[in-house]
Formats: C-alpha cells, sequence, structure tokens
C-alpha cells in the first residue's frame, strides 16, 4: 500500500501538532463523540491558552471539559456551558472568555467554514439589540439577517467508529452528532478511531466523513473517563 494513502500514525507521531495559544475544533455532545485519547494528548503535552470551539463544555471530568478543568483554554466557543460548572466558574471571574452561539447557528458556522465559505445569514438573534450591536445585519429581499461569520481552526479533533487507512470514517450511532461538520473545518484533521479496518472494506453508503479531509488516524484505546450516569 503506498503511504500516500495511509494515514494511521501514533499519538506520539502527532504530538507536535499541538501548541499554545491554537485554535481546536472538537466533536462531541457532552462528550460523546468527543476523542478520549486525544483530549488525554493535550493535557499530557501541556499547551495552554486555548481556543476550543465544539458545542458545550462538557462536565468537570468528561470531554473537552477536562482541558477547561486544567485551565488549559483561555476562550471557548459553544452553544452551552451549563453541565460544567467549572466552565461557568471561569467565565464569571473572568478568566476564560466564552462566546455563545447558538446551537444551529454554531453548526451552520462551521460547515460554512468547512465549504470555504466567509459565513451564514440568520435571524436569530436578530431581537437582541445586543446582538446587533456586535454583528453587522443587512437585508436581502426586504428581510433583515445576522451576518455569522464561518468557523475554521488550526486543528479539528473528531471521534468515529471506523476508519479504512485513507481516513474514510463511520459513526456510532448519535456519536456522529457534529463530528462531520468539524472533520471538515480543521486546517489540519486528526480522527481517533474505535477500529481501523483494511482498505476497500467500508460500503462507500456508510462512509460519511471522506478520507480527503482527514490528515492523521489514531486507534483509540477506549474511552478514559466515567460517564455522567455512571456515577448515579
Amino acid at each position: 500500500m503506498s503511504n500516500a494513502y495511509n494515514k494511521i500514525c501514533s499519538m506520539e507521531d502527532i504530538k507536535h501538532v499541538f501548541k499554545d495559544g491554537m485554535t481546536i475544533l472538537f466533536g462531541g455532545f457532552g462528550g460523546i463523540g468527543t476523542p478520549p485519547g486525544l483530549i488525554d494528548l493535550i493535557l499530557q503535552c501541556g499547551v495552554k491558552n486555548l481556543t476550543v470551539i465544539g458545542n458545550d463544555a462538557g462536565f468537570p471530568d468528561i470531554g473537552i471539559g477536562r482541558a477547561v478543568t486544567a485551565r488549559r483554554v483561555k476562550k471557548m466557543i459553544v452553544s452551552h456551558i451549563g453541565s460544567n460548572p467549572n466552565a461557568g466558574g471561569f467565565m464569571t471571574s473572568g478568566e476564560m472568555e466564552i462566546e455563545f452561539s447558538p446551537q444551529g447557528t454554531l453548526a451552520e458556522r462551521i460547515r460554512a467554514g468547512g465549504m470555504g465559505l466567509g459565513g451564514i445569514l440568520t435571524d436569530i438573534g436578530l431581537e437582541d439589540d445586543f446582538v446587533k450591536r456586535e454583528k453587522d445585519v443587512i437585508t436581502v429581499d426586504s428581510k433583515k439577517f445576522l451576518v455569522e461569520p464561518a468557523i475554521t481552526a488550526d486543528v479539528a479533533i473528531v471521534y468515529a467508529e471506523k476508519a479504512d487507512p485513507y481516513g474514510n470514517l463511520v459513526y456510532d450511532k448519535s456519536a456522529r452528532n457534529n463530528n462531520p461538520l468539524v472533520a471538515m473545518a480543521g486546517s489540519r484533521t486528526i480522527a481517533e478511531v474505535r477500529e481501523i479496518v483494511p482498505l476497500g472494506s467500508l460500503d462507500p453508503e456508510e462512509i460519511v466523513s471522506p478520507g480527503v479531509f482527514i490528515d492523521h488516524i489514531i486507534e483509540s484505546k477506549g474511552v478514559s473517563w466515567k460517564w455522567a450516569w455512571e456515577k448515579i
């Protein structure tokens, strides 16, 4: 097999990718679909002052919340932080900046970034005077819209059920969430996967993220945290 079609590597191989002050897009919803091994690697690397972008702040010790709790994050762009009281505390104290974006708007901004668009138009938030002061407003066919900029990042990290050596990805049910959008919007995308299968073994109809968007594939060692429902 040509090396051009083999993107499989180890955590050590991609350790150099993570740097202080970088922007990271992450897949997941409350930690489900967030790559556990790559979160561990971010913590092990000691990188700090990160801007992280994704659906939510996870939980204090689940998902991206682990990096928040460790004070590695200086800014988050998320739809909510309610499941992570540490994020709320850091926001209130001024230790961490939070930019809130409605969930659907955030997903579309990430999609736009992955598609090479400059942004999207939405009427969500148009009734809020504060939002209108902060964002551009334009009129299309006599209707007003907010201009929401597209989102990209230095690195995107995603979690998938299966990958072949080229990086074609298959997701597991709801763990798919916003991972396909995130996978498209990073200057470099790293996929942590539960299983790596031979090239040609995936049915083209089940592939969600084409390998053209994926730069590196890491085989996962599994979730490294306890889920919220396991602690009850």
